[in-house]
């Protein structure tokens, strides 16, 4: 976030420098104004231009074998043009290449599941999702493998079409 400062501060100098050389070819008759107006301008595109290349920028980092299931697009009143073009904010990828499937339930996959968020850290959250009831649950210690009626877990009923159930379980159909 500091290199995200930084960057748009110079942008603000390179908008102010275009401005200024306006002025100067214009033998000093363009307006004193426009250096701000530019200065602004420049930052201000330089914010929305990050805000929006940011998921392209980190769904393309992802290892192969990563896939997103998720993506969340928001619209704010504090960004007007969100709502002609919505702002993916988050957006949740799954580790296929590196699932694992239950060797007592083979209906039952074991799957890390990244949380990102602009301008904050990856969370890992391991799931286990059945692929026959079509569920999810959190992995924790106390997890046992029996299925998706097991009333120690809590199961999370997903739809048949859901893009997780299709990336984990999509190669067990």
């Amino acid at each position: 976030m500091f290199w995200e400062l930084i960057a748009t501060v110079f942008a603000g100098i390179g908008g102010a420098g275009i401005a200024l050389l306006l002025r100067k070819i214009t033998k000093q008759t363009a307006p004193k104004w426009l250096v701000p107006v530019f200065a602004g301008t420049a930052m201000l595109g330089f914010q929305i231009q990050g805000e929006y290349d940011w998921y392209d920028h980190q769904a393309g980092l992802l290892p192969e074998g990563v896939v997103v299931v998720k993506a969340v697009q928001e619209e704010a009143p504090w960004r007007p043009w969100s709502y002609v073009f919505p702002q993916t904010v988050r957006f949740i990828a799954a580790d296929v290449a590196n699932s694992a499937v239950n060797k007592i339930d083979p209906n039952l996959v074991l799957v890390d599941l990244y949380f990102f968020e602009r301008r904050h850290m990856a969370k890992r959250v391991p799931q286990i999702v059945d692929c026959v009831q079509s569920a999810r649950a959190d992995f924790t210690q106390t997890f046992t493998a029996k299925s998706s009626t097991d009333t120690q877990s809590t199961w999370h009923a997903l739809e048949n079409d859901d893009p997780l159930i299709k990336a984990v379980c999509g190669n067990q159909a």
